[in-house]
């Protein structure tokens, strides 16, 4: 990847996007086009097809998305499908047009089987029933990663597809009623710190095991993974070990410095038992995650605090 190409990062303001951005800045690529929801919506065929064709740029990395955590998958999960159908259909078709040279697609480790071996490798993808929590998200990337396949098959589309796991880091989404848990529990110790509650309540059991990997670690993957991967398989992208919800709950409350309980809502879900992605084809290819938990969970905080934090 030449320095001065022109790079597209979709979802440039999301967790993963500004990411990327970040990353491709240090390492001196200049020429990055970047839109806003307000100045390029995705969802909208024409102005995608219109972007590209004046733009026409080198390489994509789709790290557009409608995401959010159980709550939010299971009350709106007709937005999540065709939000993230249209989206992903629409820059990659665009891209294929205007001769886009290779094209990075950012799936999730929710499209394996809800009850898939551990840790996941990436054949087990269809080969049982999804988490029903967040199956119409998980189909519509199932459907990107079909379409990405499809399009190396039929066009010979230079498109790669991984598939990360949990992510976290600074430019998370703290809404309670949209985050993913490690950002809802960031946010909930440090109001019950500064509330000085005596509790903090965590949604389901504690038991379910869970991969996190902060999001500068997926970012440096994605642009090692642009430069040197050429296949049509996924790839997953993780750190290959994971935590359970109650000793991440444990690690969080030291971090923050709250001094309270934590008690456990039984009455909501738990999702999937175990999310641990095989992560073996990455290291063979060389790379390997490099932020502890604690020390990004640190990292993480101190960022809230200086952007949302009261």
């Amino acid at each position: 990847m030449e320095r001065q190409a022109k790079i597209y990062v979709a979802g440039h303001r999301g967790l993963v996007g500004s990411s990327i951005v970040r990353k491709l800045q240090a390492e001196g690529f200049t020429n990055l086009l970047l839109r806003t929801r307000a100045e390029l919506d995705l969802t909208r065929q024409a102005d995608v097809e219109a972007f590209f064709s004046a733009e026409r740029p080198d390489y994509v990395f789709l790290a557009a998305a409608k995401v959010g955590g159980i709550l939010a998958n299971d009350t709106y999960g007709g937005d999540f499908i065709r939000d993230n159908l249209l989206i992903q259909t629409h820059v990659m078709e665009a891209a294929r047009q205007t001769g886009v040279r290779k094209l990075l697609f950012l799936g999730s480790s929710c499209i394996y089987p809800k009850f898939a071996p551990q840790p996941m490798p990436e054949d087990c993808l269809l080969t049982g029933a999804l988490e029903p929590t967040n199956e119409p998200y998980a189909v519509a990337k199932i459907a990107g990663l079909t379409l990405a396949k499809a399009y190396r098959k039929q066009y010979g589309f230079n498109v790669i597809s991984l598939m990360p796991t949990n992510l976290y880091g600074p430019g998370d989404n703290f809404d309670l009623s949209a985050s993913h848990v490690l950002a809802a529990l960031l946010r909930k110790f440090h109001e019950a710190k500064v509330t000085q509650s005596p509790t903090v309540t965590v949604w389901g059991t504690g038991t379910p095991r869970r991969e996190f990997l902060h999001v500068d670690d997926l970012a440096d993957a994605a642009l090692f993974l642009m430069r040197c991967y050429e296949s049509s398989d996924l790839i997953n992208v993780g750190v290959g070990e994971d935590i359970s919800i109650a000793e991440l709950a444990a690690v969080i409350r030291d971090v923050v410095g709250y001094q309270g309980d934590i008690v456990y809502d039984l009455s909501k879900p738990d999702g999937t038992p175990r999310k641990l992605l095989d992560v073996s084809r990455l290291h063979a290819l060389g790379w390997r995650a490099r932020i502890p938990l604690r020390e990004g969970i640190a990292a993480t905080y101190a960022w809230y605090c200086a952007n949302h934090g009261r």
